[in-house]
């Protein structure tokens, strides 16, 4: 299968297949939640060293990142600020004390790159989370993203054709 990395192409096709993916989700949730995780791992290793993120950043122009203490602290030090001032900049708290980058597109995106990478958050390190285990459990939330990450689109069509969904 030809690699899909167009945006635009991407959300297309992501409206017209809104019912066949709403269908695969069922499909994939009747499957043995071991066998999808290895699947998924196997594609994903081949496809996700094959898609330049450099050449999207979508995921950084569009996605909400949780910070922990531990990471705020981390990155404040690499960007030689204290606490208070990288939080007044860079951080919305809420009264529950969750903490998020408080724009979107992040802060730390410049030509597509992260600009504090060796420091970047948990949820950017993870980020589309292909990796990890028990996948059919996040299948709502790699969903969620299915239209604006190449990983993740191109990982979910060929996952339909190697478990003879398509």
């Amino acid at each position: 299968m030809q690699l899909q990395t167009s945006l635009l192409t991407i959300q297309q096709l992501a409206t017209e297949k809104e019912n066949e993916n709403n269908a695969f989700v069922s499909f994939l949730k009747q499957q043995d939640a071991d066998a999808i995780d290895e699947a998924v791992h196997t594609l994903n290793q081949s496809i996700e060293p094959k898609i330049d993120c450099t050449a999207c950043g979508n995921c950084c122009k569009s996605l909400m990142i949780n910070v922990t203490e531990e990471e705020a602290d981390r990155v404040a030090n690499s960007l030689h600020m204290n606490r208070s001032q990288f939080d007044e900049s860079y951080l919305e708290k809420g009264s529950s004390g969750l903490m998020v980058i408080n724009t979107i597109p992040c802060h730390f995106l410049a030509d597509n790159k992260c600009t504090v990478y060796e420091d970047r958050f948990a949820g950017c390190r993870e980020f589309p989370a292909l990796h990890l285990p028990y996948f059919s459990k996040r299948l709502f939330t790699v969903m969620m993203h299915y239209d604006r990450c190449p990983i993740i689109f191109n990982v979910m069509e060929e996952l339909k054709v190697k478990t003879g969904f398509a």
